[in-house]
């Protein structure tokens, strides 16, 4: 890509950008949320058109005006949120648009025979009869890579694949990509984790403010100098000086005990679960995805009811049959940022202000009696913009189009703003870039210093014993472990959360 520029209104995503990638390499395009990896990556796609530059493949000029022309020189791409059909299986989600026969049954029976081989050539094996819906997160994954190389793709490109997927996802997907590297494919990684980077890749270009300012050989960088190249300044991601300002046990803003919830299958994801939460400290939950790390989130912030247990907020109590609601929850000080912002933290197509108020629009300060105060509310929106660095700064932009790292900013803002007593968060940094990162756990600090007690569910081990005061290890929907951050390390919160004994 040579000299490319893109404008969206006043904001250049793209500014005069070049980008060289070696065939059979895996290049990583690093950079601070709002930086333009993604944008650049989806004019190599044909989503967008840029401004001005040429795009060459394998040496010749292409013009790239949809993601059709972009199939048709050997380009596919692996979006952060998927591109299927939930309603329709997987073989029927391969075929959708790429039909090669006119009668159905013929055009299956060439569409599995094709895939059986794909999956035995990279290792991607899933159910292709299983509803899209039906499969996990991972399984839906390795189908969208499997539906870009069904359609001939030779470049890949997967925007921050390993947001959602869990440690033994991620290691599966790197044994894929590297397969996929030996046997000549060209891969594109967006991504906001480093280590990531320097494991996989074979370089790596740095973006900062829609340009280019680094591009180096993976042998000759470090996560040091790759974090500078991206915010212009040194990062610190480690612990802070300081402990919490409470002991376990001793003014306990949170108390639940008995927990017990079985999904809709009848699979018990808690299984007599008991919690004390005391203000001024921030415990970690650590496991590996899908523990009952999820489900305890929802029933502490009441997005679901469990089967047994009882919960105890200041000086009232709540038990399985008339449990705590969100609303009730949130009048009581207790503040949810949930794991997924798009399904439960934003309404997408809402505007910026309007987002801003979810769950609180009942506040005196944004509601009389016959209307509501818009006014006030977009003023509200200002203030967090300001105070969480939000950008673009301009509450009346769709929620969707901000970044993801700005978009959890501003549900912090939102969810920080009213002081809570407790405060639940899910996942707080993922798909966040590095400075991003660093705001976010300066931001949770201070409210534990504040005496806000903090609750933070991460995949992310390394986040855990940053932000952790005491940790709370998860496994099959138990209670494993709990330690004190003096007496964690990875190996041993490791052996937890397999369901070793941790000693």
């Amino acid at each position: 890509m040579q000299g490319v520029c893109k404008r969206f209104g006043a904001v250049a995503a793209n500014v005069d950008v070049n980008l060289d990638v070696r065939s059979g390499t895996v290049h990583g395009i690093v950079g601070e949320n709002g930086a333009g990896k993604s944008t650049l990556m989806s004019i190599l796609y044909g989503f967008y058109q840029a401004d001005q530059g040429n795009i060459r493949v394998m040496g010749q000029r292409v013009h790239i005006a949809n993601a059709d022309d972009a199939i048709a020189v050997g380009i596919g791409m692996v979006h952060q949120h998927f591109m299927l059909v939930d309603t329709l299986s997987g073989i029927e989600n391969v075929m959708l648009g790429a039909e090669p026969h006119w009668l159905l049954q013929k055009a299956l029976s060439k569409v599995r025979s094709r895939l059986t081989q794909l999956m035995q050539d990279t290792g991607l094996h899933i159910d292709l009869d299983k509803k899209v819906g039906d499969l996990p997160v991972g399984d839906q994954q390795r189908l969208e890579i499997l539906k870009a190389l069904f359609r001939g793709a030779r470049i890949l490109i997967l925007d921050e694949p390993t947001a959602v997927l869990t440690p033994q996802e991620t290691e599966h997907l790197f044994s894929v990509l590297r397969k996929l590297k030996q046997e000549g494919c060209t891969i594109l990684l967006i991504t906001h984790k480093l280590k990531e980077v320097m494991r996989l890749c074979d370089h790596v270009t740095v973006m900062r403010a829609g340009r280019v300012v680094d591009e180096v050989p993976i042998a000759q960088a470090s996560l040091e100098s790759l974090a500078q190249s991206m915010v212009g300044r040194r990062v610190h991601l480690g612990r802070a000086e300081g402990p919490s300002v409470s002991r376990p046990g001793v003014n306990v803003a949170l108390h639940a005990a008995g927990l017990s919830y079985f999904d809709r299958f009848g699979v018990a994801r808690l299984r007599d679960v008991s919690l004390s939460l005391s203000a001024g400290e921030i415990v970690g939950i650590a496991g590996v995805s899908g523990n009952g790390q999820s489900e305890l989130l929802d029933v502490l912030s009441g997005m679901l009811a469990p089967k047994t247990g009882h919960l105890v907020l200041g000086d009232v109590e709540f038990d399985a049959e008339h449990w705590i609601d969100p609303k009730t929850a949130r009048q009581r000080g207790v503040a949810h940022v949930p794991e997924d912002r798009h399904a439960r933290a934003l309404v997408m197509g809402f505007a910026a202000w309007e987002s801003g108020v979810l769950g609180y629009e009942y506040l005196p300060a944004y509601s009389g009696k016959m209307s509501m105060h818009h006014r006030e509310m977009r003023a509200a929106a200002v203030q967090m913009m300001e105070k969480f660095d939000v950008r673009p700064r301009d509450v009346d932009l769709i929620s969707s189009k901000f970044s993801g790292g700005n978009q959890q900013k501003f549900v912090l803002a939102r969810e920080l703003g009213q002081s809570p007593r407790i405060l639940l968060v899910g996942q707080p940094t993922r798909g966040v870039d590095i400075g991003a990162i660093e705001f976010i756990y300066t931001q949770l600090r201070a409210m534990r210093d504040a005496g806000c007690a903090v609750l933070v569910v991460s995949s992310e081990l390394d986040e855990i014993l940053a932000l952790s005061d005491r940790v709370v290890v998860m496994n099959q929907g138990r209670i494993a472990g709990e330690l004190r951050i003096d007496e964690c390390s990875e190996a041993r919160l490791g052996m937890l959360m397999t369901g070793g004994s941790g000693t």
